[in-house]
This record gives C-alpha cells, structure tokens and sequence, in this order.
C-alpha cells in the first residue's frame, strides 16, 4: 500500500487532493460543536485539513502512509506559514506521536481495507488513539453512487457499522458527496461516532 500511494503522489496522481480543507470535516466539526483539542488526521496527504484545523483552534498532527505526502505536508506548511506536525506512519505498525486524541478525521483511509477484519482492527486502532469521549469522523466512498468503477472505493452502511459498532458509539450516519473538483463528485458516508468505554 506504501509503494502504491507514494507512486500516486510522485506522479501527481492526486484526484483527492482539493487544494482546500473538505467542507464534510469544516461543517461537521461546527454542526456537531467539537471543541478544540488534539487532533489527528490519518492519510492527510498534502495537510490541507490539518492546516483547517489548526487554524480553528486544534493541536493538529498529520500523518499519512506516504513520505512523498508528507514532503509536500512539510513544504505546504512552510510556505503558508502555518506550524503543524507531519509524520510519515503506518497506522497498524507505528507509534503515533501525540496520542490519546480528541478527534480523529479520516477522509477515505477507512474505505480502502478490502477485507471485514481490516476494517474492524482498523476501527479499533482508532480506538485505542482516542481519549475517553473523543470522536472520529470518517469519509467513506458508497456503493449508492453506482460507479463501482471509478472515484474511491465503495462499501456498504452496513460494512461500517459492521466495523465500528463494537467500539465507537455512532451519532450520525448520513450520506454526502466528496468536496471535490470532480464535475460529480463520490457519493459518500459521512460518519461521525464517539468512543465507548
């Protein structure tokens, strides 16, 4: 998975990267009043949304798969000026500096794990990366969107709640599109959920 994302970003293959933070992490963040905390945004590519964060009062950290990914992190926060931590991490093999979080965002990490037990052991390392009460909002491609093809992968409501139930608490469910440049974006879940003890 290394190999195959660091290639996208070498390339320039990069039809998820907006140039701008993702209007589901900015509308939820107010419609939900998650307060400021520390916060992490798994596979955050080019930092945009670890930029949003940081600028609306979070401690933000950055980490994605990719070092190619975080050089651009690196470079971006350099040229806007904006101080936030990026790390190049394997969410399942390394330590991540700065946790237990108060908010985790992922925009489509979750959605690439083929397979049930992936998903579910990926649910429950963030689990184990967030404080008591903290939340974790997830962007996840949906098979609604017809196009099985092209755009993210695609799962199912039930493939997400399959996952996540045992350990987080869902509060909204809900469906949505991508932020995107796409002339028609991704159908999408937009899912925020709380930790359970």
């Amino acid at each position: 998975m290394k190999k195959r994302f660091n290639d996208r970003y070498v390339s320039g293959d990069l039809p998820w990267n907006i140039d701008r933070p993702d209007f589901n992490l900015v509308n939820t963040v107010k419609e939900f009043n998650i307060q400021p905390g520390k916060a992490m945004d798994v596979g955050c590519g080019t930092g945009d949304n670890v930029f949003w964060l940081k600028q609306a009062g979070f401690i933000a950290t950055g980490i994605d798969i990719s070092d190619k990914a975080i050089e651009m992190a690196l470079h971006n926060s350099e040229h806007n000026n904006i101080q936030a931590d990026f790390y190049v991490r394997d969410i399942f093999r390394s330590e991540i500096p700065g946790a237990p979080f108060q908010f985790i965002f992922d925009r489509g990490c979750f959605h690439s794990f083929d397979k049930k037990k992936q998903r579910y052991d990926y649910a429950g390392r963030m689990h184990n990366l967030l404080e008591k009460g903290g939340h974790w909002l997830t962007l996840v491609g949906s098979v609604d969107d017809g196009r099985l093809d092209i755009g993210p992968p695609k799962r199912t409501a039930l493939d997400i709640v399959t996952a996540t139930e045992p350990w987080f608490e869902i509060l909204s469910l809900k469906q949505g599109r991508f932020d995107s440049n796409d002339v028609v974006p991704s159908k999408i879940w937009v899912v925020l959920m709380r930790k359970r003890e």
